[in-house]
């Protein structure tokens, strides 16, 4: 029963890190989903307020570290709220599009298209804005990775 356990905890882990790279999958639930399985398996008795109160902080920084870094990318390269828009639809959609490389182009695409349609920027600004907005999607992977990764360090430590 506990390789079973630990086997479905450690697959819906891995689950949330595939979310860094294809952001339609709700990455927090699935580290949320794990700390569950465990309780079901076990115990909630190791998740006092204490541990839920701190993950759900690392929840709230998950999803403004998501926001703040694609809004500093595209901003710090002169973007637009519309390069915002355009680089968060790209994200979401250039995976389907382009299976594995519109993992990266989707948001340089999305935010080149936006701020040519919405302010008729010049090519050579719009391309700069989509170059900060993958810029903004690396820094934005690299945190939320970072983050969960203390979530669930954390999670082991109040369960072992």
């Amino acid at each position: 029963m506990d390789i079973l356990a630990w086997a479905i905890i450690i697959i819906l882990f891995v689950i949330a890190f595939i979310g860094l790279i294809y952001p339609i999958i709700p990455s927090v639930l699935f580290i949320a989903a794990g700390f569950i399985v465990y309780g079901l398996f076990y115990s909630f008795e190791p998740f006092g307020v204490l541990f839920w109160s701190i993950q759900i902080l690392f929840v709230i920084l998950l999803f403004g570290a998501d926001y703040i870094s694609n809004m500093v990318g595209v901003k710090k390269y002169g973007g637009t709220k519309a390069g915002i828009w355009g680089s968060t639809i790209g994200i979401l959609v250039g995976p389907f599009v382009i299976p594995v490389a519109g993992i990266l182009l989707g948001p340089i695409v999305g935010a080149i298209i936006a701020e040519l349609i919405v302010h008729r920027r010049p090519f050579k600004e719009a391309v700069l804005v989509g170059f900060g907005s993958l810029v903004g999607f690396i820094s934005s992977i690299i945190t939320k990775g970072i983050v969960q990764v203390v979530m669930i360090i954390y999670f082991l430590f109040v369960v072992l």
